[in-house]
């Protein structure tokens, strides 16, 4: 897919590299299309590489996308060139009066923290909301699941006595969903989280539907509002060597950190990690775009309703 971005974001040069199709501002203004509008609100620490990861998907398509990123007023990012902000990503005020065709929120390393405690809760909280009037479809990752599903429907989350930290077998529970067009019946997706939102909690609402989960990381994807909304636990966006880069780091810190399971080459840290997780990455970010974006999205962003 021709993923319309600005020309000098430094993940336009890396996914070239890799032969995947990006198109700066310049080239994508001489084709006369409505292109789907996206806004990413990424919370996480190293926001280039989350950045790559996310166009790496959104590029998978014949569709033309304009992807905006979105910070938050409330909190100031230490691990991101203060420049690449200023240059790259807009704040609230300034997209508050727009609509968009889809939007991702992406996980955030607050996780063990109460929702309320989270220094940019109440600006989230805000745009959570605006969400519901502003968007078609909401993709909502890792910890902005779990934050989306506590806020809109009072889920709540638990503590684990260890990391969920690895890659695990999940099961499609509702196979006719076009969320699952082209899964296997069983597909994987890497973890990394401390806290956990329960199957059970999501079965007892009904406003929600559980659409899958794993014998090991539990839940790991619902839906709401026919689409409109869709939570997901894992982190299928993860390039290859990302739980790599985690496990050795907090090795370093000294933290209490296990190798992550199923990941490595005969399960030893020494070997590349087995990518098990880069087919059913593709077909999520590509079904979400085709089925709930592009063919439930007005014409006219204005009558988002």
């Amino acid at each position: 897919m021709p993923v319309n971005i600005p020309k000098k974001l430094p993940a336009v040069e890396t996914l070239r590299e890799e032969n995947i199709f990006v198109m700066d501002s310049e080239r994508a203004s001489i084709q006369d299309i409505r292109p789907l509008k996206l806004v990413i609100l990424n919370l996480m620490p190293l926001k280039i590489t989350t950045e790559t990861d996310l166009i790496r998907l959104l590029s998978n398509s014949p569709l033309q996308i304009e992807i905006d990123f979105l910070q938050m007023e409330t909190h100031t990012s230490k691990n991101t060139p203060i420049e690449h902000m200023l240059m790259f990503y807009k704040t609230f005020d300034e997209i508050k009066k727009s609509n968009y065709d889809g939007m991702i929120i992406t996980g955030a390393p607050v996780e063990q923290l109460d929702f309320e405690e989270v220094t940019y809760w109440e600006e989230l909280k805000t745009i959570f909301d605006w969400t519901r009037t502003h968007v078609t479809s909401t993709f909502y990752i890792c910890w902005a699941a779990q934050a989306g599903l506590y806020y809109h429907y009072g889920i709540p989350k638990y503590q684990l006595d260890k990391k969920m930290f690895g890659v695990f077998e999940h099961n499609v529970l509702e196979p006719l969903n076009p969320i699952f067009r082209g899964f296997d019946d069983i597909f994987y997706v890497p973890h990394s989280r401390h806290t956990e939102i329960r199957s059970e909690d999501i079965r007892k609402n009904p406003s929600l539907t559980l659409l899958s989960e794993s014998p090991d990381s539990g839940m790991y994807m619902a839906m709401a509002r026919n689409g409109r909304e869709f939570y997901v636990t894992g982190h299928s966006e993860y390039s290859p060597y990302t739980l790599d880069t985690e496990y050795k780091r907090d090795l370093q810190k000294g933290l209490p950190i296990e190798i992550p399971r199923n990941y490595y080459v005969d399960n030893n840290p020494d070997n590349k990690p087995l990518v098990r997780w880069r087919s059913h990455a593709n077909l999520l970010f590509t079904n979400w775009l085709n089925y709930f974006v592009y063919q439930e999205t007005p014409y006219d962003l204005s009558k988002i309703i």
